[in-house]
């Protein structure tokens, strides 16, 4: 479930991305926020679910 959530969190921050480029490029400070936004969940998804990984004990 993690590899998904990871997943989730680098598709938000590439949506992010996107949309920010995208509000700066039309002069749409609203969508640039809402970018922003975007790319900060994804990245908070991304470290949360790194950090359940460095938690839980490897089962090799």
């Amino acid at each position: 479930m993690s590899r998904e959530k990871k997943a989730e969190g680098k598709k938000n921050e590439l949506k992010g991305k996107l949309k920010e480029a995208t509000g700066r490029a039309t002069d749409d400070e609203s969508m640039a926020a809402r970018g922003r936004a975007d790319r900060t969940k994804g990245n908070l998804r991304q470290s949360a679910e790194k950090a359940k990984d460095a938690i839980k004990p490897d089962r090799t």
